[in-house]
């Protein structure tokens, strides 16, 4: 997996109570009143090109639909229910008009799939969290469950064209390998988290941001621009730009993709907070693209001035150098004995030319002898003028 930016979007029936993907069970609403929704639900202003080329002008290549959430409809044309799509007033295919964009403007679809369905008769799973909506806890089936996810799953990833990664969420604590030995038969290229039936290929840490300089293994890294729901929230609260790109600026230096994720409204519109923040992000990573995307780590590490953290990486022989708190003065020195020259520095956010100043500093060894230090300093860097970005230097060595 190469590290990528990505939008993740929740979106269903949960939508036009605006509260949260799961006020079924937060709520404590009864079943049937929640299932009626699906009568309701008519997204008439649904443009999935729209969606694709705002990803697209965020730098975002990629895009993860959720297609089952722990309510169990379905945003897809499935036979295995009718809890689905179809059977709205909208009834269209909402993941096929999706796939089609992604597939038209070159973006990569994921899928997400919920292990939790608190519809199908059969899914409560004493081994697992969030099962305390389940319809029929007292007909518990595993075996019968998930040969309903293995038909689903056959149609999901058999009628929408080339899938980049396949997102399960909740963890089953249930180990079945040829569940994910189907997902490779029918997407040989397909990548595949953590959160199945069984280890898969990546982790996905969600709302936060681990220790480190450098993932262990494959990452994708997960936060939605709300902090209360994942799904449309009317009364939602947000993250700040500056602390979203704090944490993207962190989690692609570490190696890891990143999804972020919206909610769009029940009529199938991004809301305008959202969309707001995504092209505010949207600006900073598109200056910033080429030390995010396909970096190594730095091949040694570096004594900075500032005591600021960072992380360096490298690419093509440039070194980039990612403050993603920021910076407290308006230079960076370098202070290491054996530091390379450094012959260029640029400010990747402001695309300018920062000066290098060159020369020594005094340090006493003993009472009668002082020992003079090399030392490179990147100067004149614009701090005050982008208070809320992470900053991104990359330097060119002689």
């Amino acid at each position: 997996m190469q590290n990528r930016f990505g939008l993740f979007i929740h979106w269903g029936l949960y939508a036009i109570p605006a509260v949260h993907e799961q006020v079924l069970a937060r709520g404590d609403w009864n079943h049937d009143d929640y299932e009626a929704l699906m009568h309701r639900f008519d997204p008439i202003r649904y443009d999935p090109e729209a969606w694709v080329r705002m990803a697209r002008d965020c730098g975002m290549s990629y895009l993860c639909f959720t297609t089952k959430h722990h309510d169990g409809f379905c945003m897809w044309d499935t036979g295995q229910t009718d809890y689905n799509i179809m059977n709205t007033p909208y009834g269209k295919d909402v993941l096929k008009l999706l796939a089609d964009a992604c597939h038209k403007y070159g973006m990569k679809l994921s899928l997400y799939y919920s292990n939790p369905d608190w519809h199908h008769p059969n899914a409560y799973n004493a081994l697992s969290t969030h099962q305390w909506k389940a319809k029929y806890p007292e007909l518990t089936d595993m075996d019968a469950y998930i040969a309903f996810v293995k038909a689903q799953v056959t149609e999901l990833l058999t009628n929408y064209g080339e899938i980049y990664t396949f997102f399960w969420d909740i963890p089953p604590h249930i180990e079945d390998k040829s569940i994910n030995e189907l997902v490779r038969a029918l997407q040989p290229n397909i990548l595949i988290n953590n959160r199945g039936f069984d280890a898969g290929d990546f982790a996905t840490p969600e709302r936060s941001v681990p220790d480190g300089d450098r993932f262990p293994t494959m990452t994708e890294a997960c936060q939605s621009v709300g902090e209360n729901s994942w799904g449309y929230r009317a009364e939602e609260d947000y993250f700040s730009a500056r602390h979203l790109m704090q944490s993207i600026d962190k989690i692609m230096a570490m190696g890891g993709s990143y999804l972020l994720n919206v909610g769009p409204m029940a009529d199938g519109t991004i809301p305008t907070r959202s969309e707001q923040l995504l092209c505010r992000i949207g600006t900073w990573y598109n200056r910033t693209q080429i030390a995010l995307e396909n970096t190594a780590p730095a091949a040694r590490t570096y004594s900075l001035s500032g005591g600021m953290p960072h992380i360096a990486v490298e690419k093509n022989g440039v070194t980039y150098f990612h403050f993603y708190r920021g910076l407290n003065s308006t230079a960076v020195t370098l202070l290491d004995d054996d530091i390379p020259k450094p012959c260029r520095a640029v400010l990747l956010n402001s695309g300018e030319t920062l000066p290098i100043r060159h020369g020594t500093l005094p340090s006493k060894v003993d009472a009668d002898t002082v020992a003079r230090k090399q030392y490179y300093s990147i100067r004149e860097i614009p701090v005050d003028e982008y208070p809320a970005e992470p900053l991104v230097i990359a330097v060119e060595w002689a």
